[in-house]
């Protein structure tokens, strides 16, 4: 039986977002709700500078009421709404004072998934299901009202489940949706796993 152990507080304050992202490829998130687990392996993430990447919304120290959770210590959830509908699911990395995360774009379900099916209306499994980031947190249940969660809590975690997933099977390329970032938007940042029919399409549904 795999090893399953939540993902350690030094794991998110590591320095390199980058890095952190290409190495969630494999791992699980979680949420437990009223007593009802769900979630998957993550098969794609991107990963956001607030240093130097203009696609970041703490880009050049940008402070405001949505992104100041962003300059927590690492380990804690930045979720924020896109058009007015979707929550998205963001892990804030790196030291207090540095606003560095990485957004969860897609999962594989394993656990919970009649749960997950109510939560997201749908009557079967299929890609719809968690293969996009907004798909993602309305199948875990997880809206903004999560903003600022820590990931040790028992209501939304990560974990290392022993998945070894290869070094030719990550694909990187840019992230998708951030063409106002100019150059940035080109940078390599978004990782998934290469074959995975539960990675999100180029054009999103959110």
């Amino acid at each position: 039986m795999a090893v399953q152990q939540k993902l350690p507080e030094s794991f998110y304050t590591g320095p390199d977002v980058v890095s952190i992202a290409h190495s969630l490829i494999g791992k699980y998130f979680f949420s437990c709700f009223d007593g009802v687990l769900t979630g998957g392996m993550i098969v794609e993430t991107e990963a956001y500078s607030g240093l130097n990447d203009a696609a970041c919304h703490a880009h050049l120290g940008r402070r405001t009421k949505r992104t100041q959770i962003m300059y927590a210590q690492g380990g804690v959830a930045y979720v924020y709404l896109i058009y007015g509908i979707y929550s998205l699911f963001n892990i804030v990395t790196n030291v207090e004072g540095t606003a560095d995360a990485v957004l969860i774009r897609a999962i594989e379900p394993t656990e919970g998934l009649e749960e997950m099916k109510l939560r997201r209306g749908l009557t079967k499994i299929e890609p719809r299901l968690t293969a996009g980031p907004g798909l993602v947190t309305q199948a875990l249940g997880i809206s903004t009202q999560h903003n600022g969660t820590s990931l040790s809590d028992s209501q939304i975690w990560l974990e290392d489940r022993g998945t070894q997933v290869p070094e030719e099977d990550i694909v990187s390329g840019p992230r998708v949706g951030v063409a106002y970032a100019g150059a940035d938007a080109l940078l390599p940042w978004r990782f998934s796993l290469k074959g995975s029919k539960w990675v999100s399409k180029a054009n999103p549904k959110y």
